[in-house]
């Protein structure tokens, strides 16, 4: 009988605050004004009890992370930034309440600056509007775009000769490709659908469709799962096998989420993005998404010689592939006449 009445003395309670929902009577309360925050940072937190009922002792979370709290502070933290809920579960009555708050998760540090080398100067089609690319066993793997001039290719890096060509579908815009466990993978733009490859002989023995992802932009793979940007802050885990996508990274800056990451490369940990028309590579951690350096290229654009086919707006520089025995990456752009062996380092 006391336990009807208690829930009936809360009901009468609730309906005469004028609410349906009894998270609406809380709001979390963070120090200072804004929604974005860098890893780690500690800030001060409490709950607005808007009308001042008992309470339980509030818990945080973050992606299922418990919080500490320490004398009314939390230091936010999570393995993966960008975009994120921040959750506190309240003991109300004989129910527990949780209240949500949108967060923007940034990078600890700003982007360490590089600059680049140039170790060597190779010839490349003018008219191949590189989309992606990706050596193995000292064969150069492109992907050109554009519909109706959209192709896979072999080419020898060192004479720019192509030694195998496939053309694709006019209906369709390449993109980018990356090669694990002797199957070549290869992205089309706006049409929802990938293609795979023997990479021999540049046979295609399957197509899969995108899941969530919006667009198909740039690949890349650790050895184990595949990465792939879609032209927005998102860069996607898919199974090699499957081709299902399995979770995601946000691209961040110490100050903002970034959407830009376009032809990717994966290196020790760490994903070389190219920024969409831009004269720059991001550096991206490929656990947290945090763009840890930006590779400034510019200048590098001055030293092609612009053909027939160039277009100022979207002739930029696209395509980066690590060449492994070497030790160096190479970079090209759309249009561009000349594939550049680079060595990144530091800006002085």
């Amino acid at each position: 009988m006391v336990k009807i009445l208690t829930i009936f003395s809360f009901l009468l309670f609730f309906l005469g605050c004028g609410e349906t929902d009894p998270s609406k009577l809380f709001a979390i309360q963070l120090e200072g004004k804004g929604n974005k925050f860098q890893n780690n940072q500690e800030i001060g937190i409490t709950i607005r009890n808007k009308k001042e009922v008992d309470i339980s002792e509030p818990k945080y979370f973050i992606d299922g992370q418990e919080l500490a709290v320490v004398n009314g502070k939390v230091r936010l933290t999570s393995n993966t930034l960008g975009s994120k809920t921040l959750v506190a579960k309240i003991g109300f009555g004989e129910q527990t309440v949780e209240i949500e708050k949108k967060i923007k998760l940034l990078a600890a540090n700003a982007p360490v600056v590089y600059t680049y080398d140039i170790v060597n100067t190779f010839p490349h089609d003018p008219t191949a509007y590189t989309q992606g690319l990706e050596f193995h066993d000292n064969i150069l793997y492109e992907s050109t775009g554009k519909k109706g001039f959209s192709t896979l290719r072999k080419v020898n890096f060192e004479t720019g000769e192509i030694t195998q060509k496939i053309d694709m579908d006019a209906s369709v815009f390449a993109e980018g490709i990356t090669l694990l466990n002797d199957q070549l993978y290869q992205l089309t733009w706006q049409s929802g659908m990938g293609y795979v490859y023997k990479p021999e002989n540049l046979e295609r023995i399957k197509s899969f469709s995108y899941d969530q992802s919006r667009e198909g932009w740039g690949l890349c793979n650790d050895g184990t799962k595949i990465f792939k940007s879609d032209g927005t802050e998102k860069i996607w885990f898919l199974d090699p096998e499957t081709l299902e996508e399995q979770g995601y990274i946000e691209t961040v800056t110490n100050k903002s989420i970034f959407n830009k990451a376009n032809e990717l490369e994966y290196l020790n940990g760490k994903i070389y993005a190219n920024v969409y028309q831009k004269e720059s590579i991001m550096i991206i951690d490929a656990s947290t998404g945090a763009i840890e350096g930006v590779i400034n290229f510019g200048g590098l654009k001055n030293k092609i010689k612009k053909g027939p086919n160039w277009d100022e707006g979207n002739s930029v520089l696209n395509g980066v592939a690590y060449h492994h025995e070497r030790g160096t990456f190479f970079v090209t752009g759309k249009n561009w006449n000349k594939l550049f062996e680079v060595n990144i380092r530091k800006k002085d």
